[in-house]
């Protein structure tokens, strides 16, 4: 695996919440490749199938409560009466 395809899983990774384990791995798997420049054959599959589990599911991306857009309910229209025909 490359450095550019390393720094895109992983940038597509952050985007998801990670369990402590998890998070611990990918901590691993840069400080080894800084200092290899390669990571091991089962550190890619992990990484790898880790990516695909990740982004199977629904993106539950990292952020705060404020970047939410605050809308305020719409207001029903008032229903007009009907013309009775008796």
């Amino acid at each position: 695996m490359d450095k550019a395809r390393l720094e895109w899983v992983m940038s597509g990774l952050n985007q998801h919440v990670l369990t402590k384990a998890e998070d611990q791995f990918l901590k691993t798997a840069l400080e080894d490749f800084d200092k290899n420049q390669a990571l091991t054959e089962r550190q890619e599959e992990r990484l790898e199938n880790l990516y695909k589990e990740k982004s199977r599911l629904t993106p539950e991306k990292k952020s705060d409560s404020s970047s939410f857009k605050k809308t305020t309910p719409k207001k029903a229209e008032p229903r007009r009466p009907r013309k009775r025909l008796f």
